[in-house]
């Protein structure tokens, strides 16, 4: 029996660790028929060393998506490894320490727009570097951490991850006649490297473990793999704009 992405091709961001969602997302994708290229930034040889865990090879391109450069020469080099793309992942988010751990009233602008490009802006400018080689349609699947409420020690990363979720949208509207999908998973909180650098992320973590119906383990990021890769599957052939909670519950609980 076939994978449920037999066939397909993936570019996935952000794999920088075991622990994180993106290499579960491109572990599972790949056991699924997938063939998978990875991008990253600012070391790419440590996303080729952790690559190497992966089920099968993957190419390692460095992409800093709030470059220019960057972005225009990813086409060619895809189309080189590839010749198409199926799928894209974003797993890409930054916010400079100073818009983190409570300090929120006393961000300066220019940090703001910083956590703003890198981590909702870049949806924007991925796809569109990725949209000449998704002549066929596609799917764009993203991640987000629920922006509809204000989380401890998050600081501007939620009104970052706020405008994600609105360009998801966006770019399903404008994207639909192409067939192209945009979706995002809501996942509960990961020790992941992007989670080790928020201050306090305990705090926020202790949430899940008052409140998610589901039980819920930090140190498990293979559910949230496994939304991803459903999203770039065929078995969602007309959802877009969505967001897919993959939190063990936390988001319909009341207080």
């Amino acid at each position: 029996m076939s994978g449920i992405l037999e066939g397909k091709r993936i570019l996935i961001t952000g794999v920088l660790m075991e622990s994180s969602i993106a290499f579960q997302a491109a572990k599972v994708a790949q056991e699924q028929g997938a063939e998978v290229i990875l991008t990253a930034f600012p070391r790419p040889t440590l996303t080729e060393r952790i690559a190497k865990k992966l089920p099968k090879p993957a190419k390692v391109i460095e992409l800093d998506v709030t470059s220019t450069e960057h972005l225009n020469r990813l086409e060619e080099l895809v189309r080189e490894e590839l010749g198409s793309l199926d799928g894209v992942v974003h797993s890409i988010g930054f916010a400079p320490q100073d818009a983190l751990g409570g300090n929120f009233l006393n961000t300066p602008f220019e940090s703001v727009a910083t956590a703003m490009h890198v981590s909702a802006f870049s949806l924007k400018s991925l796809t569109m570097a990725c949209l000449p080689l998704m002549s066929e349609g596609g799917s764009v699947v993203g991640l987000t951490f629920d922006a509809q409420f204000a989380w401890p020690q998050y600081d501007w990363m939620g009104p970052a991850k706020a405008a994600l979720e609105a360009t998801s949208r966006y770019l399903a509207r404008d994207l639909g006649k192409q067939n192209i999908r945009c979706n995002l998973i809501s996942a509960g909180p990961i020790g992941s490297m992007a989670a080790k650098s928020i201050p306090g992320f305990s705090d926020l973590a202790q949430v899940w473990d008052n409140r998610s119906p589901l039980e819920w383990d930090m140190a498990d990021p293979e559910p949230a793999g496994l939304g991803v890769v459903a999203l770039l599957s065929d078995f969602f052939p007309k959802t877009t704009g969505e967001i897919v909670h993959v939190d063990g519950g936390v988001h319909m609980m009341g207080a």
